[in-house]
């Protein structure tokens, strides 16, 4: 829809983990901003609404108005105005079933906003250096049905590699305090992900494991006490569809604390001001995925 206030374009729920309509609409026909109705189930620890949608509005480089209902018993909130440069607002509430209304000035053409991100060449960070050292000392770990390759962050600072697949995940980082009942993971996976529907996935993720005992690594944490000083995430990603994403404690965003350098590289802008439940790269390799079986 053309409009005075931009170019608009609209899909809905689980159109936006796929190539149409949802990249066609930004990339062929360049809509400004997406208005995005959804029923959305909470995943952790990549799929929660408000996490997902910001990153994918980041990724994409327009703003994204998702409403999300709200009906807790479902595991469904989570509703934001998510910028190329951030969430401008967002709501998550799983205590009550009261709804919420968000208001925030938004650029209208925001590919025509002096604080529009430049391109972002999403491998060539990661392509460019050595693999540090820890690949050996890795571990599988099932988050939801897809198995990682994992290695332990075992020291409060320090960096790593960790592949699968075509992908190797680089991490540098330093944590502020290093909680002794809290153990963190660099992982990686590069697979089709699903079951009836099947769609490719890469992702580099730094995430907080839900106990000390390894085999918990993967499942959804909510809460964590960890803080970082920084940390620097990148991976040599097929694709250039990748959404940044940052959780902290409580299912909270962390809006400034984080940018993405035109080499691929997610970094800290400063230490973290909550705990870190994951930082993650979700990428997405569309011509990978296998022709749905319902479609002839």
């Amino acid at each position: 829809f053309e409009t005075p206030f931009g170019k608009l374009g609209i899909f809905t729920c689980f159109d936006i983990l796929f190539r149409e309509p949802a990249v066609v609409l930004v990339s062929e026909l360049q809509v400004d901003t997406v208005l995005f109705p959804t029923a959305w189930m909470n995943v952790l620890p990549f799929l929660t609404a408000v996490e997902f949608h910001s990153a994918w509005a980041m990724g994409m480089g327009v703003n994204l108005l998702s409403a999300n209902t709200h009906n807790i018993g479902s595991a469904m909130t989570g509703s934001g105005l998510f910028t190329p440069e951030g969430p401008v607002a967002y709501h998550y509430n799983s205590e009550t079933e009261e709804g919420h209304l968000l208001l925030a000035e938004l650029s209208a053409r925001p590919r025509l906003s002096p604080t529009y991100p430049p391109p972002v060449n999403w491998s060539s960070y990661a392509t460019s250096i050595k693999k540090f050292p820890g690949e050996k000392d890795t571990f599988s770990g099932a988050v939801r049905r897809d198995i990682f390759t994992f290695t332990e962050l075992r020291y409060k600072a320090g960096n790593c590699t960790v592949c699968q697949g075509d992908l190797c995940c680089h991490l540098v980082y330093q944590m502020s305090n290093k909680s002794k009942d809290e153990v963190y993971v660099l992982g990686a996976f590069d697979g089709l992900h699903g079951s009836l529907i099947k769609y490719h996935w890469q992702i580099c993720t730094l995430l907080k494991c839900k106990s000390p005992d390894l085999d918990t690594c993967g499942q959804p944490v909510e809460m964590a006490q960890t803080k970082f000083e920084m940390f620097s995430l990148s991976g040599t990603f097929g694709t250039n569809y990748v959404f940044p994403e940052v959780l902290y404690s409580g299912v909270q965003l962390a809006p400034g604390e984080f940018e993405v350098l035109r080499d691929g590289r997610l970094k800290s802008k400063h230490a973290t001001s909550k705990p870190l439940v994951t930082a993650t790269l979700f990428g997405r390799l569309y011509e990978k995925d296998p022709l749905h079986p319902l479609r002839t």
